[in-house]
């Protein structure tokens, strides 16, 4: 039984130090620009920071903005392998009252344009979808769990009505789409898309934003 433990740990200290060379989008300094309230372009190095929703960029010396001083930022991502685009917008996360909060633009339309938010998350059913390997405490006394840390999205909708964030129901994704529902689910059926993919997502609005344009 100790061996057994002793082994989990070793295992479980091999999987931190390799996760530690790994680092996701957040994490990392990227080539961007930063377009501030007051007209100001900043170029340099930019760094993201969504769960408080603050930019750094770095240049002769290092500045960081909020969300309320930025309209605007734009990375090259090489984790993505591309432009990446983030808005500052109005949003009541918590309450009534909206704040500035920095949304990534997934896909723009004249109807819908979506949206979403990273986020890092412990995943321990195993590697799934783009991940890092690590380990988090289990039972007291008793050996360490594995697990991955991986990236999450939350997705969110921008039409007439606002902002609104997307529960990742299919249901929820018709109603948005209702005068066009017939259409949408059979395009999903045809491609086998998901509702709650993050490419098959930029499918299916890019595709409901192509139904609603005229002479569609």
């Amino acid at each position: 039984m100790m061996n057994k433990i002793l082994f989990a740990w070793i295992i479980g200290l091999i999987w931190i130090i390799d996760a530690h060379a790994q680092e996701f989008p957040s994490q990392v300094w990227h080539n961007g620009k930063v377009f501030l309230e007051s007209g100001e372009l900043v170029e340099g190095k930019v760094k993201y920071d969504l769960d408080n929703n603050i930019v750094t960029v770095a240049t002769e010396s290092v500045e960081t903005y909020g969300a309320v001083s930025v309209t605007r930022f734009e990375i090259f991502d090489e984790y993505y392998g591309g432009i990446r685009v983030f808005y500052s917008l109005p949003y009541a996360a918590t309450s009534d009252y909206k704040v500035p909060m920095f949304f990534e633009l997934l896909v723009e339309g004249q109807e819908v344009t979506l949206l979403c938010r990273e986020y890092i998350t412990v995943d321990n059913r195993g590697m799934n979808g783009m991940g890092m390997r690590g380990m988090y405490m289990g039972p007291m006394w008793g050996p360490p769990m594995m697990g991955f840390n991986r990236l999450a999205f939350d997705y969110y909708f921008l039409a007439d009505s606002g902002i609104q964030k997307y529960s990742q129901k299919k249901r929820d994704l018709f109603d948005l789409m209702d005068d066009r529902s017939s259409e949408v689910r059979l395009y999903m059926r045809k491609n086998r898309l998901s509702h709650d993919k993050r490419g098959d997502l930029l499918r299916i609005t890019a595709y409901y934003n192509q139904l609603k344009q005229p002479n569609s």
